[in-house]
């Protein structure tokens, strides 16, 4: 990312995984970041391991249309002009199908992932466009997975990240009236962090890459023609250094290759990942996985009841 003197990049939900490496990657740049997080003591934390950085911290939320005015207000006090925004905000994760759930349930979900970022982008896209320096700036939301197909045990997830990807859309449109540009990282897989590295899998992209991403996002030295919705695409890690790096050119296709186990190893080459662990041993497997399996395997044999409905995109 470049770095714009005296002006300040506000990280919304700082103190989560996504928003946390946001908040490192930027201080290591050189950035001046403004941390915004409920949980006061994880802010302290988070600016403890970042001691002499220019960080400012705000326990502030932005859960309601209120919430979000009062942290603008917040925002205008500290007196600096805001280079971006970079929003990543996420409830809960539970689990379980939309059809056992009552409607709170998706009702609660869309009130933690989805509008959170519509209450903060009404408050902040205006005091973004409000430093009147020659500059386009810019706001990015980081997106999760799910949103273009279903996934399975988290389809609350699914329907909030579909929603997520049209809200983007519409304020990308809006608020060129600023004028700033609004843009979505989808991000349609889970991140690898250092809590699930044992079983995340080879593809899942780090949290590290995720935030280098959303800052390059914001860079009007790296933008391309802006879309709305930008697509993280990852390579499987150790297939190449700069695996995360989205406009990676392909390999042609008259490459010369070799077997994996003959290759030479390469000093800008990560070390080899070890095969992912499972999170429990198959012999302790909760009799309710068992028993989903046993159930997808009896629809997978018995016919299909709807001849004319649509099957599930694969």
């Amino acid at each position: 990312m470049s770095i714009v003197p005296r002006h300040s990049l506000v990280v919304l939900g700082a103190t989560g995984t996504i928003g946390g490496a946001v908040v490192e990657a930027a201080l290591k740049a050189g950035a001046s970041v403004v941390a915004v997080g409920r949980d006061a003591d994880a802010l302290s934390a988070l600016r403890e391991r970042h001691p002499g950085a220019d960080f400012t911290a705000i326990d502030a939320s932005v859960g309601s249309d209120g919430e979000a005015a009062a942290l603008a207000r917040r925002l205008r006090e500290l007196d600096r002009p805001l280079s971006g925004v970079v929003a990543a905000i996420c409830g809960d994760c539970g689990r379980g199908r939309v059809l056992d759930q009552p409607a709170e349930f998706l009702r609660k979900r869309l009130d933690e992932d989805l509008l959170p970022h519509l209450f903060a982008a009404r408050h902040l896209l205006p005091l973004l466009a409000g430093h009147d320096d020659g500059r386009v700036p810019g706001y990015v939301l980081i997106g999760g997975p799910g949103a273009q197909h279903p996934w399975a045990g988290y389809g609350h997830r699914s329907i909030g990240a579909a929603a997520l990807r049209m809200l983007a859309r519409v304020l990308h449109d809006e608020a060129r009236a600023f004028p700033v540009q609004v843009q979505l990282l989808a991000v349609d897989s889970p991140a690898r962090t250092h809590a699930n590295a044992r079983h995340a899998c080879n593809s899942w992209p780090s949290a590290a890459s995720i935030a280098r991403r959303a800052l390059d996002m914001l860079d009007p030295h790296e933008r391309q023609p802006v879309r709305a919705v930008v697509d993280y695409a990852a390579r499987p890690l150790g297939f190449d250094p700069w695996s995360d790096d989205l406009d990676l050119p392909p390999a042609p296709d008259h490459a010369p290759s070799r077997p994996a186990a003959h290759a030479a190893p390469r000093a800008d080459r990560p070390p080899p990942i070890p095969p992912q662990e499972p999170e429990r041993q198959h012999d302790l497997l909760p009799a309710r996985c068992l028993q989903d399996a046993r159930t997808l395997l009896d629809q997978l044999g018995a016919p299909h009841p709807n001849p004319n409905q649509e099957t599930s995109p694969r």
